[in-house]
């Protein structure tokens, strides 16, 4: 008889600290620059045009002996009905028998890997001095990426948000997002005393709430830019020498967030090259002619490796775009079972 662990929502945030998150990611990264990941076309159907849809993304990681998938909805309407409008969940496999060996929650495992994603690029290409950083999107995957970038940063002083739907969202956003950091990312945290008061000292930055786009880029050491944005909000000019920039929410073709203008003179690296290529940030750059999938420097699994150097002066503009992976899901929740299967949390099932 087989059985199968069901991590949920509520295990997972008790359980999986965003440091968990960043070292599995990284792991992702550098096996998928070592070709050790078999990655399947991504599976998308639009249920209600912008209202609700689905995809699958799979692969197998025999280094790893596993493979899965996991399946994510978004249902906008769902917010006038009291649920979450984004929901799913990742099964993982063994890879040696083919058993199922996990269901969990896939929500909240996607919040923690981009989260760890974004920082990892910026904490490999952004300059070491970084003090400023700018999210722009107030949306759910706005914490996330803070809890990174201050857990990877102790160099950040003050934290502008952006939302380009309400100057109120990013207000209410900055107004709460403290609270939001000690109640969500803190109980997980495994460090020291020490390392929690200084955790504890990196979340009381200051934050921002942004009108002025323009002002706030200008001033921005870091940018993350994590919305469904069609159209570029981030422009050429507007950025001083040494910015880096990591793109997360271009993940599906047509999506663009920042000005293609500023490919053709930065430094660039992706996640995966054949994927972000096609539905990344660049994808448009790519189709205007102004850059090409050539120009890509490598994928950052090489400058973890310090095969790249990644960043080569402080002057220079950095870019990291990134699709996402199904390997950040998967080895994220190997990380997370066995974690449950030596603590004895979540709930073991028969099949």
């Amino acid at each position: 008889m087989n059985t199968i662990r069901i991590i949920s929502r509520s295990d997972i945030e008790v359980h999986l600290g965003m440091a968990d998150a960043i070292n599995a990611v990284k792991e992702a990264y550098v096996l998928n620059s070592e070709k050790e990941i078999t990655l399947f076309e991504t599976v998308f159907h639009e249920f209600d045009a912008g209202k609700a849809d689905m995809d699958i993304k799979s692969g197998t990681i025999d280094k790893a002996g596993i493979f899965g998938f996991k399946l994510m909805s978004w249902f906008g309407g769902n917010a006038g009905k009291g649920l979450d409008t984004l929901m799913g969940t990742i099964m993982l496999f063994d890879r040696t028998t083919g058993a199922p060996t996990a269901l969990l929650d896939g929500a909240s495992i996607t919040g923690m890997r981009t989260g760890a994603a974004g920082a990892i690029g910026s904490a490999s290409l952004a300059r070491k001095d970084s003090r400023t950083l700018l999210i722009i999107g107030a949306g759910n995957q706005a914490p996330y990426q803070l809890a990174a970038h201050l857990l990877m940063f102790d160099t950040i002083r003050t934290v502008h948000v952006y939302d380009p739907m309400s100057y109120e969202a990013a207000a209410a956003f900055c107004g709460g997002i403290k609270d939001t950091l000690h109640r969500r990312f803190m109980p997980a945290f495994e460090g020291s005393q020490a390392d929690r008061a200084a955790l504890e000292t990196r979340y009381a930055v200051e934050y921002l709430p942004v009108k002025n786009l323009e002002d706030a880029v200008g001033r921005a050491d870091i940018i993350v830019t994590v919305t469904p944005s069609r159209r570029p909000m981030v422009m050429r000019p507007w950025l001083k020498p040494g910015t880096h920039l990591s793109c997360m929410g271009a993940d599906m073709p047509g999506k663009q967030e920042i000005d293609e203008n500023i490919f053709p003179a930065a430094r660039v690296f992706v996640d995966d090259i054949a994927k972000t290529s096609k539905t990344g940030e660049m994808e448009i750059p790519i189709l205007k002619g102004v850059f090409s999938k050539d120009d890509i420097v490598c994928e950052i699994g090489k400058v973890l490796q310090g095969k790249n150097p990644g960043r080569l002066s402080d002057g220079e503009t950095t870019i990291f775009d990134a699709t996402g992976l199904a390997a950040q899901d998967l080895i994220t929740a190997k990380a997370l079972l066995r974690k449950a299967e030596r603590l004895g949390f979540g709930t073991v099932v028969a099949l």
